[in-house]
């Protein structure tokens, strides 16, 4: 008996079977075939010629003797044809079943409990490897880090924005509490883009300095200097710039 099938003799297998099986088995595995686990039916009466299963990385075979063991018969079926497994212990030793995906029951029954349980872990092994193959040597994707000078001025940026924003929300909001002024009949016209001081065109103010000009409007209201009308006109201008 080959040196590679003597490890499958450690759990009550039958060693006549498991040779004849083995001797055999050379024969029918294919390329890159390895044979992961055998066991042999143990039935209570004395049985000559059991059955056995072999599981390899494969398929699944199931070996039958004949003719008072001159012949086998040997049923195989590959792992992607196999829907699930199961185990059913017994007093007497246990079942191992299969069911294809053509809806076919396969069992063997009267299997030692210990061996029975390491063929349907190795099942389910070779049945969670379809469903999550495991690609050898697939090259590792590393993803560039930015450059922290970059990120620290894309940050900068963005906190200026939102300074920028809760300002104005700021200052709309604070408008809105003010007392509502009573209603007049004369309108007044809008601001002019040249400021009465003299000063630059709205248009070539940045969003602070407009927003200081706003704040002067807003004093001169509280000081009484002009008018609710007045002020409502000119933030109103100064916020199309904004």
């Amino acid at each position: 008996m080959k040196e590679q099938f003597k490890k499958f003799l450690n759990e009550e297998q039958d060693p006549k079977a498991i040779e004849k099986i083995t001797s055999k088995l050379t024969d029918l595995l294919m390329k890159g075939e390895e044979v992961g686990y055998i066991a042999v039916q143990k039935k209570p009466a004395i049985t000559v010629f059991p059955d056995s299963i072999v599981v390899t990385n494969k398929r699944i075979i199931i070996c039958e003797p004949k003719n008072l063991g001159l012949s086998m018969d040997f049923t195989d079926y590959a792992w992607d044809d196999i829907a699930s497994t199961f185990v059913k212990e017994n007093i007497l030793g246990s079942e191992f079943s299969f069911a294809t995906k053509t809806d076919l029951a396969v069992t063997i029954d009267y299997i030692p409990k210990i061996q029975a349980r390491k063929i349907y872990t190795f099942a389910k092994e070779q049945l969670d490897l379809l469903k999550n193959p495991v690609v050898a040597g697939a090259p590792v994707q590393e993803t560039a880090k930015p450059i922290f000078e970059e990120e620290t001025v894309e940050e900068e940026v963005e906190e200026e924005e939102e300074v920028e924003e809760i300002e104005t929300e700021e200052v709309t909001s604070f408008a809105e509490i003010l007392p509502s002024a009573p209603a007049y009949t004369e309108t007044f016209e809008p601001i002019q883009t040249q400021a009465p001081t003299g000063d630059r065109k709205l248009s070539e103010l940045s969003k602070e300095e407009l927003f200081d000009k706003l704040q002067n409007y807003k004093k001169l209201l509280d000081n009484g200097l002009i008018m609710q009308g007045e002020y409502d006109a000119y933030k109103k201008e100064i916020l199309s710039y904004m």
